[in-house]
């Protein structure tokens, strides 16, 4: 491990953001220099908390850091994100990487162009598609092969979170985040359907998804289940894997030929549990640092996002 520090701030102070401050402060390859909310009283409890200082503003915030954690409502991304990589700061923002296409384009291309103020390299945009880092879907990205079917259903209680997005921006979007890490072609067909149930805005979906491999997939999410769900399968050329996120658990099976018939066998995959927000700063931290890591960039954030609105469109009849 790397002894150089990042230095490091947290904008946003709210349920995401305070376990972005709570892993920081303990992790020896970051100085957690401060944090900054909206809510000066907010920020200044948690700061004291964890060791930390709370500032005035984003720009004073700005000036002491070399990356920045962006934990703020969808809405501002853009904005607040856009104006951290011109001044040569690293980013990680929490997903969605923002509200629109276009200013997904925005953010991604302003990274691009800039160079980070510390050692003049390439900037990191990272985007807080936190599910990538749990290691049961580690271990079955990195079985390989062609995905024909694949069966996801993400299921949560409701809370009064994340409220300022739809079902399919907050939760759906982890798992079509997933499922073009699975596959990368292009999508050939997207129907759907959903109802809004406490928000106002849509809190049900199911989405049928058509890539153009010729693989389907069939999205299910949720913020009004009785009970949290959340759960993957996915069939390849005569092989199957079943995967719990909340469990970190994944159990496949393969056919394979014994003497003169065909048999089902069970195949283990080793997964080794881990606090997966603990690992997507870490690999955060890292590819600032200018290593080479698997991390979700902005490029593959806003493909998931043009999914997740394909599916919105989908939802409303717009085709």
């Amino acid at each position: 491990m790397s002894t150089f520090r990042m230095r490091v701030g947290v904008i946003g102070t709210g349920a995401m953001g305070r376990h972005h401050v709570r892993i920081l402060s303990a992790l020896p390859e970051a100085e957690l220099v401060g944090i900054y909310d909206q809510r000066p009283e907010v920020a200044a409890a948690l700061a004291q908390e964890h060791g930390t200082r709370s500032f005035e503003s984003i720009e004073s915030l700005t000036t002491e850091v070399d990356a920045m954690v962006l934990a703020v409502p969808t809405y501002a991304h853009a904005s607040i994100g856009c104006a951290l990589l011109e001044a040569g700061r690293h980013l990680m923002i929490e997903k969605p990487i923002a509200a629109s296409l276009t200013e997904a384009s925005q953010l991604v291309e302003t990274a691009a162009s800039g160079k980070a103020i510390t050692g003049g390299g390439a900037l990191v945009l990272a985007v807080g598609h936190v599910e990538f880092f749990n290691p049961a879907v580690q271990a079955l990205l990195s079985v390989g092969g062609q995905a024909r079917f694949v069966e996801i259903q993400r299921l949560s209680p409701f809370t009064p979170r994340s409220l300022d997005v739809d079902v399919i921006l907050d939760l759906m979007i982890h798992d079509l985040q997933l499922l073009h890490a699975l596959d990368g072609s292009p999508v050939a067909e997207v129907r759907a359907s959903g109802i809004d149930v406490m928000s106002g805005k849509v809190d049900l979906a199911h989405a049928r998804i058509e890539l153009a491999s010729g693989a389907v997939a069939t999205v299910a999410a949720s913020r009004v289940s009785a009970e949290p769900v959340r759960k993957l399968r996915v069939y390849l050329d005569q092989r199957y894997f079943s995967l719990d996120y909340r469990k970190q658990e994944i159990n496949g099976y393969g056919l394979r030929e014994h003497e003169d018939r065909r048999v089902i066998v069970p195949e283990h995959l080793p997964v080794r549990r881990c606090e997966p927000l603990r690992a997507e700063l870490e690999a955060f931290l890292a590819a600032c640092r200018g290593e080479t890591v698997p991390y979700v960039d902005g490029k593959a954030a806003q493909r998931a996002l043009e999914t997740a609105l394909a599916v919105r469109d989908a939802v409303a009849g717009r085709h």
